[in-house]
């Protein structure tokens, strides 16, 4: 009778060299080669095709009009093909476990206590990948949020319910003078007119609550925040002219929604006539067809306020009204 402890499993048996061992090295140096050639491959298209327009951005705004907007775009861009790789490398070493191991019998498999070079790979990568998207983000970012003492153009964003007005200032801070200003109306949305190639620096403030000025071809949303704090940001230039939309993106009370007005870009020598002919007294629609523009807003709309005396603090509203 032969002792359990003793006994000797067929397949613990070490043998010498197979026939097929060399076979199944030659398959791995193959399946390891055609990884570098996929890689590579992917490598060349990647390279070769905006890959966020393939892909509708992954969910980023495009279009950006400003180089602030391309860096942070290509920030994103790169961010998601570096997550896609990781993803997919992690996937494929999952389902290659799954077929690879699964269970062939009733035998256990072989125990392991530990791997030094896997753990090894699975705490470093990790440390290297973050490390090498913070690098990037904060080199992006200072980029980005960098201010500078004498912009070439100021505007003041004053936010209300619910509206908005643009003041054209002769500098920075508060102490600056306003020199033309554009005001929205229920009636009329407020057109905010800049200049291309020019550096331009946005100083926002708000009369009561908290608002949001966002353009999204500028892929800047900043809070528009009541009181001494002005929220302060610049732009190095505007690379296209046209007319495009800007709203408020923060919910801000019952008209939140409708609280939009319109960025019209335009050439420097048309800028400097727009405002020449505010300084002159001219309003805003007709500086707007001095210039050869719109003199309204052709990408939103007015709302229509629906204030009147007997859906807004009607005169003669009963106390008792509703029993």
């Amino acid at each position: 009778m032969v002792a359990r402890s003793s006994e000797v499993r067929p397949s613990a048996v070490r043998h010498g060299a197979s026939p097929g061992a060399g076979v199944r090295r030659r398959r791995g140096a193959g399946r390891l080669a055609g990884l570098g050639l996929g890689g590579a491959a992917l490598l060349v298209l990647l390279t070769g095709c905006d890959v966020g327009r393939s892909v509708d951005g992954f969910g980023w705004p495009q279009g950006g009009i400003t180089p602030e907007s391309h860096r942070m775009y290509d920030l994103w861009i790169a961010s998601c093909i570096a997550a896609l790789a990781v993803g997919v490398f992690v996937w494929g070493l999952i389902f290659w476990c799954v077929v690879r191991y699964r269970k062939r019998g009733n035998e256990l498999p072989v125990q392991t206590r530990y791997n030094l070079p896997m753990e090894f790979l699975y705490t470093i990568a990790p440390i290297l990948i973050v490390s090498v998207l913070f690098y990037y983000t904060a080199v992006v970012q200072t980029d980005v949020v960098r201010t500078t003492k004498n912009p070439d153009v100021t505007v003041e964003v004053v936010a209300f319910k619910w509206n908005w007005q643009f003041n054209y200032r002769d500098g920075q801070g508060t102490e600056a003078n306003t020199v033309a200003s554009v005001l929205g109306t229920s009636e009329v949305i407020p057109v905010l007119v800049l200049p291309t190639d020019r550096s331009i620096r946005f100083e926002e403030t708000s009369r009561d609550v908290i608002h949001s000025f966002w353009v999204p071809e500028l892929l800047f949303k900043r809070d528009v925040m009541p009181g001494k704090i002005r929220n302060v940001f610049e732009v190095s230039k505007l690379e296209s002219e046209g007319a495009y939309v800007g709203r408020c993106a923060e919910l801000c009370g019952s008209y939140h929604a409708f609280m939009n007005f319109e960025l019209r870009v335009v050439s420097p020598e048309a800028y400097d006539q727009f405002l020449a002919a505010k300084r002159d007294g001219k309003s805003t629609q007709e500086a707007l067809t001095a210039i050869g523009q719109d003199p309204y807003a052709t990408t939103t709309q007015p709302f229509d306020t629906r204030r009147t005396k007997d859906n807004f603090n009607p005169d003669d509203a009963s106390a008792s009204a509703g029993n």
